[in-house]
């Protein structure tokens, strides 16, 4: 399957799609994560389909935060463009759960054994230093702070780790069972239909959860919730659940948090 994410205009972006393609080696290392997270741990799909989901909503939610007048760290801190902010959001989708292929076990922190090395060749033709280098560095920030409990220090590291949380519509939780009894991760996941992501109407990123019924309320409530409460989204990012057939009802605000 091919890699594909909106470049527009962003010929930096467009390069990397490239070279992500033509590397081997990475879609190895997204199979290999995947057997040990699916077949050996029992666990959600965190191969290649979940890279493809998690790159385009990093990619979108970044674009909605530039829109709503949000400047990207890399912006603020290192002078480097916007565009380049789109790499590093990209490319931290694509490595943020390599670690996988070593272990499920803080697979954030194996990531960057083998991202640092994929984040350099892939970039290298793209960047000199001093910025291949920052670049680098920005994108392993982002890896490793997806971490629910790892803080984010970046505006881009937050975007992966809630756009990381946002895959999580039905069919996407693949292990309907686990010993014997029903997997409430499963049953749950199950329940959401849909992830919108969208202009917020009072903050620059609206997500919007459809659910088939409550029991989807877990999922919103562990896997966003927890994501957001250590990202660097808090004040940017508005989240709404929906139960199809019923009012829609705020379940929390990020300020809240």
């Amino acid at each position: 399957m091919e890699f594909k994410i909106p470049f527009r205009n962003n010929k930096k972006l467009k390069a990397l799609m490239n070279r992500i393609n033509a590397d081997r080696e990475l879609f190895q290392i997204w199979k290999c994560a995947n057997i040990n997270a699916v077949d050996r741990s029992g666990i959600s799909d965190h191969g290649e389909i979940h890279i493809r989901i998690i790159a385009n909503a990093a990619l979108r939610i970044l674009r909605l935060l530039i829109e709503g007048g949000v400047e990207p760290s890399v912006v603020r801190d290192h002078k480097l463009a916007t565009e380049d902010a789109e790499l590093i959001v990209v490319l931290a989708a694509c490595l943020h759960d390599t670690g996988i292929s070593v272990h499920r076990d803080h697979h954030e922190k194996y990531s960057l054994f083998i991202a640092f090395r994929k984040a350099r060749e892939l970039l290298e033709e793209i960047y000199e230093e001093p910025d291949l280098t920052t670049m680098v560095s920005e994108t392993l920030h982002a890896v490793v702070a997806h971490d629910a409990n790892e803080k984010c220090l970046t505006i881009e590291a937050g975007v992966l780790k809630v756009a990381d949380a946002t895959d999580m519509t039905e069919g996407r939780s693949r292990i309907p069972f686990e010993s014997g009894k029903v997997n409430i991760h499963s049953v749950s996941a199950q329940a959401v239909e849909a992830v919108n992501i969208t202009k917020g109407q009072k903050k620059p990123v609206r997500i919007e959860i459809i659910l088939a019924n409550s029991a989807g309320i877990f999922q919103v409530d562990e896997l966003m919730r927890n994501k957001l409460k250590y990202s660097s989204l808090k004040p940017f990012v508005e989240v709404t659940a929906t139960v199809v057939g019923e009012t829609e009802r705020r379940l929390f605000d990020t300020y809240e948090l």
